[in-house]
């Protein structure tokens, strides 16, 4: 496992990390089944579409 460089480049990396967590992250024991379906689906739309802005 690489190690990072410097403290500014572990900062950027968890703050990105921390971010795409959080979208996909979903409290599954208080959803039901249909419910956590739509809301992975839904936020797998928003990566998609923050990729497709990135690359834009």
């Amino acid at each position: 496992m690489g190690r990072f460089k410097s403290i500014r480049q572990t900062q950027r990396f968890l703050v990105a990390h921390d971010q795409i967590n959080t979208m996909f992250r979903h409290r599954r024991y208080r959803l039901s089944n249909v419910s956590y379906r739509l809301a992975r689906s839904d936020a797998f739309d928003l990566r998609h579409g923050y990729a497709l802005e990135m690359t834009a």
